[in-house]
């Protein structure tokens, strides 16, 4: 037969594979087939290139069949062969539907890439909201838990009303004696200006003795403005005053917000 490297290269065993062959071709390439191995391993090589196309529609790796078939083109020497009419046109017919084929796997390979990114962004949407979720079950415990403690037969109450410096401020002392416990609602209370801090004091008033029992830290943050303080001290009455940062040894009585009495039982 004619030279089997320009057979190789005329593009009619792309048709063949693709079953794009007239009846006759198919015949004569089938003949062909069985008298030069060449022949066949390419034959078997182009087939395998499509089975890993094919294998699209299960998990796959687009970019890897696109740089298998680049390097199986550019392997092929660089030559243009002088071909019969008919070789000439089944060569055109076959380069096209190769081209075609990179094409499609371009396309799917864009595909594919703009689906991962959704499913990253789904993953990390999904991982977000199981982290809400795990937020507002442990907010509804502690809310619960803060309920129950307020509720207690143990605990006084003591309003803590506004003073000279902030006349509309208002705030609640929970005092709970058996556990040494202090809730103060500060929902009534505006946010601290920056670089201040809130400090809580329990006082003793003859003579007037003030011990700080703690800090509203985190003010911002706290949505619900309770916070809990330890006081192990007989306290007589509960004042909030504004501090810098960090608080204050004593307090700052010109800028004090609440203050509220203990009802002597």
């Amino acid at each position: 037969m004619e030279n089997i490297q320009e057979y190789l290269e005329s593009g009619i065993l792309e048709l063949y594979v693709y079953g794009a062959l007239p009846e006759a071709e198919r015949e004569e390439v089938t003949r062909v087939l069985r008298e030069y191995p060449e022949l066949r391993q390419e034959v078997e090589q182009i087939e395998e290139a499509l089975q890993e196309l094919s294998g699209a529609a299960a998990p796959y790796d687009p970019q890897d069949v696109l740089i298998s078939l680049k390097k199986k083109i550019r392997q092929r020497p660089e030559r243009t062969p002088e071909f019969s009419k008919k070789k000439n046109i089944s060569a055109i017919l076959g380069w096209a539907a190769s081209i075609i084929l990179l094409i499609g796997l371009f396309m799917m390979y864009d595909a594919n890439t703009e689906l991962n990114e959704r499913l990253t962004e789904m993953e990390q949407e999904q991982a977000d909201l199981e982290t809400q979720i795990v937020e507002a079950r442990e907010d509804s415990e502690k809310t619960e838990q803060l309920l129950r403690a307020l509720r207690s037969r143990n605990i006084e109450k003591i309003p803590l009303q506004g003073q000279d410096f902030a006349p509309e401020a208002y705030a609640t002392a929970y005092w709970n004696k058996a556990q040494n416990i202090t809730y103060i609602d500060a929902q009534d209370l505006p946010a601290p200006p920056p670089g201040m801090v809130y400090q809580v004091w329990s006082l003793k008033l003859d003579p007037l003795t003030p011990s700080s029992i703690g800090l509203l830290e985190d003010f911002e943050g706290n949505s619900k403005r309770i916070f809990i303080v330890d006081n192990s001290y007989d306290s007589e009455a509960f004042g909030i005053t504004l501090e810098p940062a960090g608080g204050s040894e004593t307090p700052t009585l010109e800028k004090l917000m609440v203050l509220g009495t203990v009802t002597i039982t």
